[in-house]
């Protein structure tokens, strides 16, 4: 709630000042461009900065969203239409220069093909408030526009926009009362796979001083491989992926494109193996010069070995695409052993020996959950901790109260928690809009403590991780550190290796 009696505060950026909203004690800037809009000469372009304007810019309203598939829950109504795009919002304590805040970047997910940080669920201010801190959010381009290779465009240029955003911290914070010397970046799912992607590239190195990666995914895409698929996407419009065809292309249509592919994808899994399944056409692309390497072999080979990480993962992440496909706890036999066979190092027996007893729908959830997050968030700290690197690791186990408990500790459960948003986004979903439990208040102001307290001084309260004790932050009805995993589970984390995923059929 804004206070009529208080001043507007108004802030000088690089660019020109800009005017904020003093809301509930905090001062909140909205939709402050940090590059230019990236259409005309510029589509499928790096970013370009923002161009300098007269005086002061209102910043009282989220910029547009970039163009995506918002999949079942468009954008609110409230949100601006235009092309403005790459814009970033600052909730501060206070616009004081002096201040010295430590800063947080939020980078939202989204499987790469949506998310925009003027989502309701991304209300930054209890973090804010509660770790007396500057929070930033920020908006990237995703799907084609973002992350499709596409013949005469930089590759990854979702993950060029983040480190654009990145600079513009480093350039701007202190104005709004935060420390440049002391910023934390922090995702969740597509959110955390480009946190990983940020911590490999070589133009991001200073950027930043802490990670923190909720659920790292593991599609992480070869150059082949992508350039297949942008084949694929471009052809869905008659046309040919490179900047010459598709630059005058309205994005709608791109983002049309990608619907009609994703349903499609399982058709080539001869040619795309592990990623025809999933659910997106898009992820980070190792190109060899954006991201040179994917995030494990970097990290194992002690690229920023001096940022500290949090990284872990909810205990149950594949029940949210299950639910979302109708088919929660319903999953047969025959899909079960199809996932086993693709995703199960060792093969499907491996995964039965090491539950016994399991249903082949409890044998579908885990390999799902395993391959797409939880060893990909489980080895990468373990990377980072082979090259000099500092991990602490957490595992998300309290339940959604959604479904009737139904859900478990499913993706995307930890934005909630995190920010305090039980009743937005998929927080309607997840805590079906009741009135959240003291359990639940409780373990959300200690994702926050902690989140603030790693930002601040590195610390979120628990051990760092390592290969002896292995102990692990379980985020639970009772919170415990717990060696992880157990002896079953641990033989199967052993058998996973990550990869940029290839194209099986070269020319197909």
């Amino acid at each position: 709630m804004t206070n009529p009696e208080v001043p507007e505060p108004v802030v000088r950026t690089a660019t020109g000042a800009v005017r904020g909203r003093v809301e509930d004690g905090l001062t909140v800037f909205r939709g402050i461009p940090f590059a230019e809009p990236p259409v005309g000469e510029a589509r499928f372009a790096a970013p370009r900065p923002a161009r300098p304007w007269e005086g002061v810019r209102e910043a009282s309203a989220f910029g547009p969203p970039p163009p995506q598939d918002t999949g079942l829950a468009g954008p609110p109504a409230a949100l601006p239409e235009g092309d403005d795009w790459l814009t970033v919002n600052v909730w501060t304590p206070a616009p004081d220069p002096a201040a010295r805040r430590p800063v947080m970047v939020w980078i939202y997910g989204g499987a790469y093909r949506l998310g925009h940080s003027g989502s309701p669920g991304y209300d930054a201010r209890r973090i804010a408030e509660d770790g007396d801190l500057v929070v930033v959010t920020l908006n990237y381009r995703v799907g084609m526009e973002g992350f499709a290779r596409i013949e005469g465009a930089p590759a990854n240029r979702g993950l060029l926009d983040q480190m654009a955003a990145l600079e513009w911290v480093r350039d701007n914070i202190t104005a709004f009362g935060g420390d440049p010397g002391h910023v934390t970046v922090f995702g969740e799912s597509a959110g955390a796979g480009s946190v990983a992607s940020l911590l490999a590239m070589p133009r991001a190195a200073g950027l930043f001083h802490r990670a923190v990666a909720q659920s790292v995914p593991g599609t992480f895409f070869s150059d082949e491989l992508a350039r297949d698929i942008g084949t694929v996407l471009a052809a869905e419009l008659g046309l040919r992926p490179t900047v010459a065809d598709l630059a005058a292309v309205d994005p709608a249509q791109l983002v049309k494109a990608g619907q009609t592919l994703t349903p499609r994808m399982s058709q080539y899994l001869d040619r795309w193996g592990q990623a025809a399944p999933t659910s997106t056409p898009y992820s980070p692309v190792v190109d060899g010069d954006v991201l040179p390497v994917t995030p494990w072999q970097a990290l194992a080979s002690g690229a920023s070995r001096d940022v500290d990480l949090v990284v872990g993962h909810n205990r149950d992440e594949n029940r949210l695409f299950t639910a979302m496909a109708g088919k929660l706890g319903s999953i047969g036999e025959e899909r079960a052993a199809k996932a086993l066979r693709l995703y199960a190092p060792g093969g499907a027996e491996a995964y039965r020996a090491a539950y016994p007893g399991w249903s082949a729908n409890d044998l579908y959830e885990r390999v799902q959950t395993d391959w797409l997050f939880a060893m990909p968030s489980l080895h990468l700290a373990e990377a980072h901790l082979a090259g000099g690197g500092r991990s602490h690791v957490y595992e998300l186990t309290w339940p959604a109260p959604g479904s009737g408990g139904a859900l478990g500790a499913c993706h995307a459960l930890d934005v909630p928690l995190l920010f305090g948003t039980f009743g937005a986004d998929l927080g309607l979903l997840l805590f079906e809009g009741a009135q959240p439990s003291a359990e639940a208040l409780a373990l959300s102001s200690r994702f926050r403590s902690s989140w603030t307290s790693f930002a601040r001084t590195g610390d979120p309260g628990w051990p760092a991780y390592d290969t002896q004790r292995r102990l692990v932050q379980v985020l639970g009805t009772e919170p415990a550190v717990v060696p992880y995993p157990e002896e079953a589970s641990r033989r199967l984390w052993e058998g996973y290796e990550f990869a940029a995923l290839p194209l099986l059929v070269p020319g197909a």
